[in-house]
Order: structure tokens, then C-alpha cells, then sequence
């Protein structure tokens, strides 16, 4: 995997719509706040909108197009994930993109662009967007910062809990688990065969989630897993069945032996720490308290 180089204050950031429209305060907020650090780039057209998508596809994929092959910036970062990168990203020129590598940073329906980072070989950013960072408190901008400005640095997540014990080393992949789902039908998603699987979600009902993990089972989409980590799945409630999101998890996942750690802070909830995807990563988990260290 290529490892994207750092960033620094005073580099040029491409910032996208590539999905859904946004809360144009918060995305203000946002461009405002990275502006203070780093040259912003951006067109006037990212405030568009055709229905649920932040204008048409071919407004969507030409500035992708742009950001990806810009020779100048550093960081590819979206506003807001929703909805639309499937139907752009995979048309878009990925060996141009590993030629000069930048960092793509984002979550949520931005998961494709990480699905398609790994298959292109390059090292990807799960982390908060512009909009988010508009209305973030500063522990959560600061770290933002030292995940792009040092990504080789050694972090550790500790006192995590454990769903399945064991320690294991690996690549740190995934993302949405619904946008990972959908690249799987596309027949674009491609794990190493070392994966260490990141899952979050948003307001997904269990059965739901039953049903995408039981289809990617299906698919042998875990067969090269070594562990598997979780974050939050957020709004994520049960029906009347009173089935959890972890019940769904104990059940389906119990067919694997793999380390499985949970309570990870990545997701659509309050926490949302950056994660370098592609990247080493090791578990160690324990019943007295897991960890997740990364290495870039």
C-alpha cells in the first residue's frame, strides 16, 4: 500500500461534493475553520442539489475527477457522505490517482472512495467531514490534524470491550457496513487477505444488519478476516423482536474465530476518531479491556 504524504499547515486541500447536499452554515463553518490552516479549494458548484444528490453525476464526477487528479493538493476531502458515490466512483481513473497519491478523507457513503483507494493501492482517511468539522469541539479538530499532519505515528485505542478474545495483526479496511455491502454487489470490493474489518452504521434496524452480514458471510467476504473491529452503530434500534445490534453480531459472527473487539469511537455518533485504512494495525483483545494500535 502507498502511504499518502503528510500534510502541512499551508498545503492545498480539494474540497468535494461527491454524494448528498449539506447544511451550507456547517459546511461554511467547516471550510472556514480549515482555512485557517491549510489553502481550500473548492467550486461554487458543490452547493447544488438534484433531489438527494449534491447535483447531477456529471458535476459529481468531474470534479472528483479533478481532485483525484490534481497534481498540487495534498487531500481530498468530501463536505458530507448521504448517497451518490456509486454511481461515479468506479468510472473514475484509479491508476492516475495511485500515480500521485493524496489522502481521501471522509466516512459514511464515503466508504467507496476508500473501497476503491484500497484496490487502487493507496492508504485512505476514515475520518470527520467539512460539514461535521463545522460544529466539532476542538479535542476532535486537534486529532483530525494529527492524523493527517503525522499518519505514520503509532495510536492506540485502550479499554475497549471484547465481543471475542485473541491478538492479531493485520491491514485496517471497511467503513459503513451498508456502503461496504452495496460495493460487494458491485463486485468492487477486494480485502486483503491479512483484513482487519472497521464496521460502524446509522439507522439500520438489526434485521437489517442480519441480513448484510448474512449476505457477505454468504459471499465469503470474511473468509480472509484475521479480526474485526466495531464502532458505533448509531440509532440502530430494535423492533418489537427486541433484538440488538450486538445480539446480531454474537449470532452471525460466531461462526468465525477470530479476535473481535467492540466499542471502537468511529462512526455517525459523537465520536468519530480518524482511522488510516490500509494501513498495519494490531488487536489484542481481552475481557479486562482491549486495544487497537495503528501503525502508518
Amino acid at each position: 500500500m502507498l502511504i499518502p504524504a503528510a500534510l502541512g499547515p499551508g498545503d492545498l486541500i480539494d474540497v468535494i461534493a461527491p454524494s448528498s447536499p449539506f447544511d451550507r452554515t456547517l459546511a461554511w463553518k467547516g471550510l472556514g475553520w480549515l482555512g485557517q490552516r491549510y489553502r481550500i479549494r473548492f467550486d461554487r458548484g458543490i452547493f447544488q442539489t438534484q433531489g438527494y444528490l449534491a447535483g447531477s453525476d456529471d458535476r459529481r464526477a468531474r470534479e472528483l475527477d479533478r481532485a483525484l487528479r490534481a497534481s498540487d493538493s495534498k487531500a481530498v476531502v468530501a463536505v458530507r457522505g448521504g448517497y451518490g458515490l456509486h454511481r461515479i466512483a468506479p468510472k473514475m481513473d484509479w491508476e492516475a490517482f495511485r500515480s500521485q497519491p493524496k489522502w481521501l478523507v471522509g466516512f459514511s457513503d464515503i466508504t467507496v472512495l476508500h473501497v476503491e483507494a484500497m484496490r487502487a493501492g493507496v492508504a485512505s482517511m476514515h475520518a470527520p467531514m467539512v460539514a461535521a468539522l463545522g460544529q466539532s469541539h476542538e479535542p476532535t479538530r486537534r486529532r483530525w490534524i494529527e492524523a493527517l499532519e503525522a499518519p505514520t505515528q503509532p495510536r492506540q485505542w485502550a479499554g475497549l470491550g471484547c465481543l471475542r478474545p485473541g491478538r492479531v495483526a493485520g491491514t485496517s479496511v471497511g467503513g459503513n457496513l451498508t456502503v461496504l455491502h452495496a460495493c460487494a454487489a458491485a463486485g468492487r470490493l477486494s480485502l486483503p487477505d491479512d483484513a482487519i474489518i472497521f464496521l460502524e452504521d446509522v439507522g439500520e434496524r438489526p434485521y437489517r444488519i442480519d441480513r448484510m452480514l448474512t449476505t457477505l458471510i454468504t459471499a465469503g467476504v470474511f473468509e480472509k478476516a484475521r479480526g474485526m473491529v466495531l464502532g458505533e452503530f448509531t440509532n440502530c434500534y430494535p423492533g418489537t423482536d427486541r433484538m440488538e445490534v450486538m445480539d446480531v453480531f454474537c449470532d452471525l459472527m460466531s461462526a468465525f474465530s477470530f479476535p473481535t473487539i467492540i466499542g471502537f469511537p468511529m462512526g455517525h455518533g459523537e465520536l468519530n476518531d480518524p482511522l488510516p485504512l490500509g494501513v498495519p494495525v494490531e488487536l489484542d483483545a481481552k475481557e479486562a479491556g482491549s486495544m487497537v494500535s495503528v501503525f502508518g
